[in-house]
């Protein structure tokens, strides 16, 4: 895309957006796409963006919240400059034919096109992030690398390509947002709307997605906070915790002492409730059999994962599924 055109360039026409929004989507992440903007025009005290909400095919939006809203469906024409999807569960469902075509014939009409959460999913099944570098929310990064190998997909926040974005959910889309307005209007205006949401930390878009929220962590703790990294990317493979304690500096008793002090745990409940915590998700948003959410969550043995998962959430991981299928 001619660099000239973009949306992340200084502009003073108003930017229109289209916000197509998915039943199931999260309120929070339809807030930070939509505030930022408001923000925006109320402290300029000029009409620098304008949007229209839209649903796929003109029913009544559910929010996960449970807030209901309705909206006009998404034109074959559109009167909006950039497009954003914002979208978080059961997305295979709700990607029909019909709006992924639309999709595919209004995209050649814009100057931008983002997906939020799970708004990835959208734009990467209509092709349109292929050759692209995209991220979506971490629980689902291996599957959307593995399901769209044309797309560069990184653990970041949020990214920018071409005439693309996408972000990894609601924090790292208010951060893409508020990356935005400084683009086009300066860093004051965006530091201005920042601190009306008293939102201090704005991270940039290639800082990688954490599992834990670590930013405060990183400041009070900063040795525990890097051993929580190490673990977040060690589920798989879980290294011992004295090999942990050694790559931050510390003798596992003093990563012990600092864990209780920082997070009121050890390093191996916290380590293992990790683990635990995603084998719950993948039981729930995957069809993995049993054997494998064990071996991907680090567990060798299913006598001990068996053990360990009832002792954590009080029955098996057989019956988690069958409580939440029904």
């Amino acid at each position: 895309m001619n660099k000239e055109n973009s949306i992340f360039r200084a502009g003073d026409t108003a930017l229109r957006f289209g916000i197509l929004v998915l039943s199931d989507s999260n309120t929070l992440s339809l807030a930070a796409v939509v505030d930022p903007l408001r923000g925006a025009n109320r402290r300029a005290g000029a009409e620098l963006y304008r949007w229209q909400i839209h649903s796929a095919d003109g029913a009544p939006v559910r929010l996960t919240s449970g807030i209901s809203f309705p909206a006009p469906a998404l034109p074959e024409r559109p009167d909006f400059d950039v497009l954003v999807v914002v979208a978080g569960f059961r997305l295979d469902e709700q990607a029909t034919r019909p709006l992924l075509a639309r999709l595919r014939r209004i995209a050649p009409h814009l100057r931008g096109l983002g997906g939020v959460d799970g708004g990835s999913w959208f734009l990467a099944r209509a092709g349109l992030l292929d050759g692209h570098t995209a991220t979506t929310h971490w629980e689902d990064l291996e599957l959307f690398a593995t399901r769209f190998p044309a797309v560069d997909v990184v653990r970041d926040r949020y990214t920018i390509s071409g005439r693309c974005f996408t972000t990894g959910g609601a924090s790292p889309a208010l951060d893409m947002m508020l990356h935005l307005i400084r683009a086009r209007q300066g860093p004051e205006l965006a530091m201005r709307v920042a601190g009306a949401f008293i939102y201090d930390t704005v991270h940039p878009g290639h800082a990688p997605q954490s599992l834990v929220p670590g930013a405060r962590l990183a400041e009070t703790a900063p040795q525990v906070a890097r051993a929580v990294g190490i673990m977040e990317d060690a589920l798989e493979a879980p290294p011992p915790i004295a090999r942990i304690a050694r790559a931050v500096g510390l003798s596992p008793r003093h990563l012990e002492t600092r864990f209780r002090r920082a997070l009121g745990t050890t390093p191996g409940a916290f380590f293992l409730g990790l683990r635990l915590a995603e084998a719950r998700r993948l039981l729930l948003d995957t069809g993995l059999p049993v054997q494998q959410v064990a071996l991907r969550t680090g567990f060798g043995s299913q006598a001990a994962f068996a053990r360990a998962f009832r002792n954590r959430f009080g029955m098996s991981a057989s019956a988690l599924r069958r409580v939440h299928s029904g």
